[in-house]
């Protein structure tokens, strides 16, 4: 695919066809885009970042450097990914077996951040606006808004969508309310469970 007015994408960087590539995306030096993927419109790819055939990203997709995005990773849209991240998509690789039937899913949901460092273990969901502290590893799914730290990754408390971390414990029990102290955006939490007090379509808490 040669370069688009749509599109940026730096003379270093490699885009394989078939793919799609939105508008207003910037695609950075020393990447490679392989065969069959959909990237959609404003993302930024940075530098050193392999996004592997067939992977599927939403708009407003921030990919820091130096991460790779395999087959089976979908990122919604508005997802951070930062520097170093790191992606599987099997479970139990050997270098003498093929197991490219045996790839697991994994689905970073709308608004999620990843950070720098970071593992997601395949085959799990992260939820809506969930945050992933730098450094852990993700070995399950992960709530919508929670924050993960360590290894394994553990539920330390809540986060608004702003980014901003929520005065709710990460074991509190029965429903409590909770403003975000940056912008004030108000929050139910049930559980295991935190939605905003007046919910946006389609925003539900996973199983």
């Amino acid at each position: 695919m040669q370069n688009s007015s749509i599109y940026f994408v730096h003379e270093s960087a490699y885009i394989d066809d078939p793919c799609v590539i939105g508008r207003d995306t910037r695609i950075w030096h020393f990447s490679h885009i392989m065969r069959d993927c959909k990237i959609g419109e404003r993302c930024n790819i940075g530098q050193n970042v392999v996004v592997s055939p067939q992977c599927e990203i939403g708009d407003n997709v921030k990919i820091q450097n130096n991460v790779s995005i395999y087959t089976g990773v979908v990122l919604e849209d508005d997802v951070f990914i930062g520097p170093s991240a790191v992606f599987t998509n099997v479970i139990n690789p050997r270098s003498h077996i093929n197991r490219q039937g045996e790839y697991r899913q994994t689905i970073v949901r709308r608004g999620a951040s990843i950070g720098a460092n970071a593992t997601i273990v395949c085959g799990h969901t992260l939820g809506r606006y969930a945050f992933i502290g730098a450094g852990s590893v993700v070995t399950r799914d992960v709530s919508d808004y929670a924050m993960i730290v360590g290894n394994p990754g553990r539920v330390r408390g809540w986060v608004c969508e702003c980014g901003t971390k929520l005065p709710l414990a990460a074991a509190e029990e029965g429903p409590v309310e909770a403003s975000c102290p940056a912008c004030a955006k108000s929050y139910r939490r049930d559980g295991m469970c935190v939605q905003p007090i007046i919910p946006r379509v389609g925003v539900a808490c996973l199983p």
